[in-house]
């Protein structure tokens, strides 16, 4: 047999790889190699909720840290005030108080008059009080016997100030379980327990320093009274009667104090 001759070419390789070296594709192809080609690249994406994690705790930590170096700064500013200026509450105490009458009628209708005088008094050397109008109310276990108001006035340092107001109730008419109450504190031997309620608003000026209007109760208890049995007005014992103050503030919708 005689040799073939392939002139300028190269001789079939064996297995079927080429002269050069480079591997021929096989075939089929395979899976690979149809979508190898074809496949994206895989990238990582970027973590989003690190990101937004890191910048809610940041804004968090900055406003709690406002927020306490705000109430350090309240907190120092009041210090500096109170060693300033000492300030204290005013009191108030009951002076007199007197029942001209007090009528209530068979078909539950109360009508009375009292005349009441109360002394405030002012114990600050340096703070003086701007009151507004103050509403009086007259409580007897819970009923109201009787309404009134004060003026607005200027209580200042260390000033004691006499106020007076008649307290009317002119055809209330009263529940029934309100009227027995009443009737049946009326017949009492020891009196008629008698509650004296006033709220206002006052604000405090320190210096050149004026507060805002701040919202004030005041509640004297331990008032008793006997019916007067003529024309001449009862006076009522007033001795063991004890007034607190206490201060309200009003946040949002609701009152503290």
């Amino acid at each position: 047999m005689t040799d073939r001759v392939y002139p300028n070419s190269a001789k079939p390789a064996a297995n079927g790889t080429a002269t050069n070296g480079a591997a021929n594709p096989t075939f089929p192809a395979t899976k690979a190699q149809l979508y190898g080609a074809t496949r994206p690249t895989y990238r990582p994406q970027p973590h989003h909720r690190r990101s937004r994690r890191r910048c809610c705790c940041t804004f968090c930590f900055w406003f709690i840290l406002i927020i306490l170096v705000l109430l350090l700064l309240i907190g120092v500013a009041g210090v500096a005030v109170y060693l300033l200026y000492r300030p204290h509450r005013p009191s108030f105490t009951v002076t007199s108080l007197k029942l001209s009458y007090l009528n209530l009628t068979s078909s539950s209708t109360l009508n009375s008059k009292f005349d009441l005088n109360i002394t405030a008094r002012n114990p600050n050397k340096k703070i003086v009080f701007f009151y507004k109008p103050t509403s009086i109310s007259l409580f007897s276990n819970d009923v109201d016997v009787g309404d009134g108001t004060i003026p607005a006035f200027e209580h200042g340092k260390r000033n004691t100030t006499l106020l007076k107001a008649s307290i009317l109730s002119s055809g209330q008419e009263l529940d029934s379980e309100a009227a027995s109450q009443l009737k049946t504190n009326m017949k009492s031997k020891n009196g008629l327990p008698l509650t004296v309620r006033l709220d206002t608003k006052a604000k405090a000026k320190m210096g050149g320093l004026k507060t805002p209007n701040v919202g004030i109760r005041v509640t004297c208890e331990g008032i008793k009274v006997t019916l007067p049995a003529g024309k001449k007005p009862a006076t009522a014992s007033t001795s063991n009667a004890k007034c607190d103050v206490d201060v309200r503030f009003k946040i949002w919708k609701w009152t503290v104090g």
